[in-house]
């Protein structure tokens, strides 16, 4: 049997999460982005919307979250050095539940959206990605403030 947490006892908090995530690439790649020269259109661009849109689709893609009324929310996608790009999204809500997943997936899915669009610049001859890797994607902040009453 499989189930989700019941979390209706937990009290309404004011909760926030950053997650941040890179994606490595071919400094070759990064030059194309940043002349504007991608056949697909703007991975940065891009991979903002895909981000904002996933992650507020996490509860349909992880099958124990719960769905989260969102306050706020933002992805930035840039580019981070000569060979990487990276993501940071951030989520707020009002609930008894965090938002971790929700941040994760958006900046997951943001990068994933970047490489998709420059995989064509990625491949090598056998069609396969030895310079490309995503990751580390990680919670880099975690806070919850108990809700000031009226």
């Amino acid at each position: 049997m499989t189930r989700q947490r019941f979390v209706g006892h937990k009290p309404i908090t004011a909760r926030r999460c950053v997650a941040v995530g890179r994606l490595h690439l071919r400094a070759s790649t990064v030059q194309a982005i940043r002349r504007g020269a991608v056949a697909k259109g703007d991975p940065i661009a891009a991979g903002e919307i895909a981000g904002l849109l996933a992650l507020k689709r996490t509860n349909e893609l992880i099958p124990h979250c719960h769905i989260v009324p969102l306050s706020g929310s933002s992805v930035t996608v840039s580019i981070a050095g000569p060979r990487s790009l990276s993501a940071k999204v951030e989520v707020q809500a009002i609930g008894p539940t965090g938002v971790e997943m929700e941040a994760l997936v958006g900046a997951t899915v943001a990068l994933l959206t970047a490489w998709d669009m420059v995989k064509y610049l990625e491949k090598d001859a056998r069609g396969l990605y030895p310079e490309t890797r995503l990751g580390p994607v990680e919670v880099q902040v975690k806070e919850k403030r108990p809700r000031k009453p009226k």
